[in-house]
């Protein structure tokens, strides 16, 4: 029976998805001789490894030994989902409390998206999460310019093809159908880049505001606008319910 292969991925992102640290800080850590992989010091930060199969140990430290955590955050307008912005935008690190251990975001919101946003040192509940085969659904509501009719909700509903391939079939309801800026609900279980306003341009229609509400059956509620919280196991377990 043939094996397959894990996720394979870059030493420096490895330690970074382990929930050690930045990138940045894996690639001092590696070029100083910080890091084993399989019980051998590698220096280069872009070697390839195999991250289901082989291990990685810093300092003697295994990843495993470290908590799982997951914190959610109401992601502001104009944030950027990145440790650190060219531009000097504010991040999503700069709204996260003090001492803290090293978490990075699972999956993105681009910067003119609002909502709920993850963040955890566990790598495999990331994967979980992401990863299109597991089909967790994320819901988002959509301020539009105009109101769609029947047959283009119909049509989106039911996939449309875009520049990388189609879309899976997706969940829309419409909130108040007789307002000028339409309110729809829509439901995802796959998440590429700008995914949502490159679906309603390709129909005609101009995203307003995009806000994400929920990730499986855990929703943002009332948690205000820049504010985080840790979840609790159960919050945790609810991540990954359909």
């Amino acid at each position: 029976m043939k094996h397959q292969a894990g996720r394979r991925v870059q030493l420096h992102r490895a330690l970074s998805k382990l929930g050690w640290g930045s990138r940045t800080l894996a690639w001092d850590w590696i070029r100083a001789g910080q890091v084993r992989v399989d019980g051998q010091v590698v220096t280069d930060p872009l070697t390839w490894i195999d991250l289901d199969r082989q291990h990685v140990s810093r300092q003697g430290q295994d990843h495993a030994s470290q908590a799982r955590q997951v914190l959610a955050l109401h992601k502001p307008r104009g944030v950027v989902t990145t440790r650190q912005d060219e531009l000097g935008r504010d991040t999503v690190y700069d709204l996260l409390p003090e001492n803290l251990p090293w978490l990075f975001p699972v999956g993105r919101l681009d910067a003119d998206s609002e909502g709920l946003l993850l963040l955890t040192n566990d790598s495999q509940l990331a994967v979980q999460l992401t990863e299109p085969e597991h089909h967790v659904p994320k819901t988002y509501r959509i301020t539009l310019r105009g109101t769609p009719d029947i047959p283009t909700l119909q049509k989106l509903r039911a996939g449309i093809t875009l520049a990388d391939g189609p879309t899976r079939p997706v969940s829309i309801q419409l909130i108040n159908p007789t307002a000028a800026n339409a309110t729809v609900d829509m439901v995802l279980t796959e998440g590429r880049n700008r995914q949502i306003r490159r679906m309603w341009s390709a129909v005609g229609y101009r995203v307003l505001r995009l806000v994400r509400t929920a990730i499986g059956r855990f929703t943002l509620g009332d948690l205000p606008t820049g504010a985080s919280r840790l979840l609790n196991p159960d919050e945790i377990q609810r991540l990954t319910l359909r």
